[in-house]
C-alpha cells in the first residue's frame, strides 16, 4: 500500500492535468446523472418493526383513501367568525385550489359535519385535513410552493393562513450559504497563519470545496434508491468542509517539510502521499465506519444520513490523495511564494526550544501531570453533569421560523384548539373478531383518558373490519406527557380484553415517539461496538492496549461533555439567545448517536496524529517522557490549526434557521475544541507522563495475533532511512 501511495502521488504531482482532467471528467458525469436521475431529499417516516410501523401498514391495507401523506390548511380572522359568509367564501376559494393541486385526494373541509370539531370554540380558527393519494415520498416537495400560493383568496380576505402536518413539515428550514461562507473566510485566515502563503492556503481550500461538490452529487443519486433525510446533506457539507480541509493540511504540512529537508517537489508530494496520505486514509475510513454504523439502528432515515456523511469522506479523501498532489506539483517550488507579511513558519519545532509555546507547554505538562488531570478531569466532568438529564425527542414547528407556513400554522392551530391540536395521534382498531360495539366502547374509554383532550368518533372501513379514531393530546409534540398518552393508550390490555378488538397507535407524533425509544434502546450498543472498534484499531496501530484504552476513556469523557453543553443549552435554555434558539426544545432524538460517530471518528485523527510522532520518539531512545515532549510539540500546531479550522466550520452552522443543524453544529464545535484543547493538550500528555513504560507493553500473543496497520509505514526510497518496526515485549 505504502509503495502504490507513493506512486500515486509522484504521478498525481507529475502528470497533474491529467489528473485534473480525470477529475473534471468525474464531476460532469456525475453531476449530469444527478440531474437526470437524482431525487430530492424527504422526512418520510417509515420505521420498520415499530408499533407505528405496524398500524401504518394497517391503515394502507384496510383505509387506502386514509393512508396518505397529510397536510392542514389553518385559517383564522380577527373580523367576524370563519363561517361568517365572506370569510367562507374566501376560505372555500383557497380549498378549491388546494383541491385542484396535484395528488390532493381529499379535503376535510371546516364547514361541513366535521365543523364542531375543525372550528374553534369562540369561530375564529378552522383547519381543513388534506389527505393525498400518496405517501409523502411521492409527493414533490417543489409542490408546496404551490400549495402556499393557494393562499391568496384568503389573505385577500384579511384572512391570516398557516399550513402544517406531515407533507409540510418534512422539509427543513433552507440552510443559507452564509454559514459556509464564514467558515471558509476563518479557514483562510488560519491556513494563511499556519502556512504564511496564499499558494499553501488555496490548495487545502480548493480541495475541500470539490470533495463537498461532489460528496452533495452523489448524495442526490444516493436518494433515487433510499430516502435521504433531509438534514444529511447540510450535515454532509459542514463535516465534508472541516475534514477536506484537514485532511489536506495533514499532507501539505508534510509536503513543506520535505521540501525543507532539500527534496524536489514531484519527490517531496510523492513522500507525503506516502506518509500522511496513509493517515488521510486511516482517518477517512474510521470516520465512515462510525457513520455507517448507523445504517445498523433500522431506521432507514437514520441510515441515509450515515451514508450521506460517508460518501462525503469519501470524497474528501480521495481528493486528497489524487486532486490535491496534482495541484501541489503545478505550484511546484512556488508553494511559499505570496508569503503572508508578519507570520513566520518554521518547518518543525524543537523540542528543547525555550521560546516556542508548545514546547514550553508539553514540558510543563509532564513536569506536573497530577495538577494537570486534577484540573482537566474535574473541568469536563462538571460540563458533563447536564447529560445527566438527557431528554430526546424530536423539534416541533414552534421552532421553525416566525412567519414560515409551518410555524404559522402551529401558533393558529394552539391559540384556537390548545397545543394537542398539533399532535394528533390516530388510533387503528381492528374489529375482526370484535364485539359489535366495540368502536363506540372504544372512543368513549379513549376520551376519557386524562392527558386526552379529544376523540373523534370511529371511522369504520366499508368492510367493517376497522375503524380509525383521531386522538388529541393535551399536551404538544415536544412534551413527555404526550409520549406517555401513547404508551398509555397502547397499554390498554383491559379494553381490548373487554371488546375482543386490537388497538394500536400511529401518525407522526407517534412514529417521532418510535424512533426516540429505538434509538435510545440502541445507544449503549453503538457506543459499546464504536468504542471496541477505536479499541482495537489503535492497538494494532500503536501495539499499545494501555494507549488505546486511554484514548477511549479520554474521547467518552470529551463527547460526555459536549452532550452537558447541548443540554444545558437545548433543554435547559442556558445562553440560548446567543445562538438564536427562541424556546428550550428537547435532544434530537438521532444526535447523540451520530455526534458520537462523528465525534469518535475525527478524534481518531487527532489520537492517531499525536500517538505517532511519540511513539516515533519512543522508539528512537526509550524516554517516554523526552517521546511525550517531541511527540506533542511536533503536532500541537498542526492540531490548532485543523482543530481552529473544524471549530469555526461547525460554529458558523449555529447560525442556521434549523434547530437540528444549529444542535449538530454547536456539539461538534464544543467537542472539537474540548478535544483539542483540554485533552490533547493536557490530558493525554499527562495520562501518559504518569503511565510511563507501561504505555507501551502489550503481551506476547496479542502481538502476535494483531494486524500490523503502519499508519506512517517505512520510506520507499532507499535514501531515506525507515523508522524502528522493532517488536515492543512484553516486560
Amino acid at each position: 500500500m505504502n509503495s502504490r501511495l507513493y506512486r500515486l502521488g509522484r504521478f498525481s504531482a507529475t502528470h497533474p492535468w491529467r489528473v485534473i482532467a480525470g477529475w473534471l471528467m468525474a464531476i460532469l458525469v456525475i453531476a449530469a446523472l444527478s440531474i437526470a436521475f437524482g431525487e430530492a431529499t424527504t422526512d418520510n417516516l417509515e420505521v420498520p418493526g415499530t408499533p407505528s410501523q405496524h398500524a401504518l401498514d394497517q391503515l394502507e391495507e384496510r383505509f387506502p383513501d386514509q393512508a396518505g401523506g397529510r397536510a392542514v390548511a389553518v385559517f383564522a380572522t380577527s373580523n367576524g367568525r370563519i363561517d361568517d359568509p365572506a370569510n367562507e367564501a374566501a376560505i372555500r376559494e383557497t380549498l378549491g385550489r388546494i383541491a385542484a393541486l396535484d395528488r390532493v385526494h381529499q379535503i376535510i373541509d371546516p364547514f361541513g359535519p366535521a365543523a364542531p370539531i375543525l372550528q374553534s370554540p369562540d369561530g375564529t380558527v378552522a383547519y381543513a385535513q388534506i389527505i393525498y393519494d400518496a405517501g409523502v415520498r411521492a409527493v414533490p416537495k417543489d409542490q408546496l410552493e404551490a400549495l402556499f400560493a393557494t393562499a391568496d383568496p384568503a389573505h385577500a380576505a384579511g384572512i391570516e393562513v398557516g399550513y402544517g402536518g406531515q407533507i409540510v413539515e418534512r422539509t427543513e428550514p433552507e440552510q443559507a450559504r452564509t454559514s459556509e461562507i464564514i467558515g471558509l473566510i476563518v479557514a483562510v485566515i488560519v491556513l494563511l497563519v499556519a502556512f504564511g502563503s496564499v499558494f499553501a492556503m488555496v490548495a487545502p481550500l480548493v480541495g475541500a470545496i470539490l470533495g463537498v461538490g461532489v460528496g452533495l452529487l452523489l448524495i442526490r443519486l444516493l436518494a433515487t434508491g433510499m430516502d435521504v433525510i433531509s438534514v444529511a446533506p447540510t450535515m454532509a457539507s459542514m463535516i465534508g468542509i472541516a475534514v477536506g480541509i484537514d485532511y489536506a493540511l495533514f499532507v501539505v504540512t508534510r509536503h513543506r517539510q520535505h521540501l525543507a529537508d532539500g527534496l524536489e517537489p514531484t519527490e517531496s508530494i510523492g513522500l507525503a502521499i506516502h506518509s500522511a496520505g496513509r493517515s488521510v486514509i486511516f482517518a477517512g475510513v474510521t470516520v465512515m465506519i462510525s457513520m455507517l454504523g448507523l445504517t445498523l439502528v433500522g431506521i432507514p432515515l437514520i441510515a441515509s444520513m450515515g451514508v450521506s456523511v460517508a460518501i462525503t469522506v469519501a470524497a474528501a479523501v480521495l481528493v486528497a490523495i489524487t486532486f490535491l498532489p496534482a495541484m501541489l506539483g503545478l505550484v511546484g517550488t512556488n508553494i511559499d511564494r505570496l508569503r503572508t507579511p508578519f507570520v513566520q513558519v518554521r518547518a518543525e519545532v524543537d523540542p528543547d526550544s525555550t521560546t516556542a509555546w508548545s514546547a514550553r507547554w508539553a514540558r510543563a505538562v509532564t513536569s506536573r501531570p497530577w495538577a494537570a488531570l486534577a484540573v482537566g478531569v474535574p473541568f469536563l466532568l462538571v460540563l458533563a453533569i447536564p447529560a445527566l438529564s438527557l431528554r430526546t425527542g424530536w423539534p416541533d414547528a414552534r421552532n421553525r421560523p416566525e412567519g414560515s407556513p409551518p410555524r404559522v400554522a402551529f401558533d393558529l392551530l394552539t391559540d384556537g384548539f390548545g397545543i394537542g391540536a398539533n399532535a394528533p395521534l390516530l388510533v387503528v382498531i381492528d374489529l375482526t373478531d370484535a364485539e359489535p360495539d366495540a368502536a363506540e366502547t372504544i372512543t368513549t374509554r379513549l376520551a376519557d383518558l386524562p392527558q386526552v383532550q379529544q376523540a373523534t368518533p370511529a371511522l369504520p372501513n366499508e368492510a367493517g373490519t376497522s375503524a380509525i379514531v383521531q386522538v388529541t393530546p393535551s399536551s404538544g409534540p415536544e412534551d413527555e406527557a404526550t409520549a406517555d398518552l401513547v404508551r398509555a393508550i397502547r397499554a390498554e390490555t383491559d379494553l381490548e380484553d373487554d371488546t375482543g378488538a386490537q388497538i394500536e397507535v400511529t401518525g407522526a407524533t407517534a412514529f417521532y415517539i418510535d424512533i426516540s425509544e429505538r434509538l435510545n434502546d440502541r445507544l449503549p450498543i453503538f457506543i459499546a461496538a464504536v468504542v471496541l472498534l477505536s479499541f482495537v484499531l489503535l492497538t494494532a496501530v500503536f501495539r499499545a492496549p494501555v494507549v488505546a484504552a486511554k484514548a477511549a476513556a479520554m474521547n467518552l469523557l470529551g463527547i460526555s461533555a459536549a452532550y452537558g453543553v447541548i443540554v444545558a443549552v437545548f433543554q435547559w435554555g442556558w445562553a440560548k439567545d446567543l445562538i438564536g434558539l427562541e424556546q428550550t426544545v428537547p435532544i434530537i432524538s438521532f444526535l447523540p448517536m451520530a455526534l458520537f460517530a462523528v465525534l469518535f471518528g475525527l478524534s481518531m485523527d487527532y489520537e492517531v496524529f499525536i500517538l505517532s510522532r511519540v511513539r516515533e520518539a519512543w522508539l528512537t531512545d526509550g524516554d517516554n517522557t523526552k517521546a511525550i515532549v517531541h511527540g506533542l510539540t511536533a503536532s500541537a500546531r498542526v492540531i490548532t490549526a485543523a482543530a481552529a479550522i473544524m471549530f469555526a466550520v461547525f460554529a458558523s452552522f449555529v447560525a442556521g434557521d434549523s434547530t437540528e443543524i444549529k444542535m449538530f453544529g454547536l456539539g461538534l464545535a464544543v467537542a472539537v475544541l474540548l478535544d483539542a484543547t483540554v485533552i490533547r493538550l493536557l490530558l493525554v500528555p499527562a495520562t501518559m507522563r504518569l503511565l510511563g513504560d507501561a504505555n507501551w507493553w502489550i503481551p506476547r500473543w496479542l502481538d502476535r495475533i494483531l494486524p500490523n496497520l503502519d499508519i506512517e509505514g517505512a520510506e520507499p526510497t532507499a535514501h531515506l532511512r525507515p523508522p524502528d518496526q522493532s517488536a515492543v515485549e512484553t516486560p
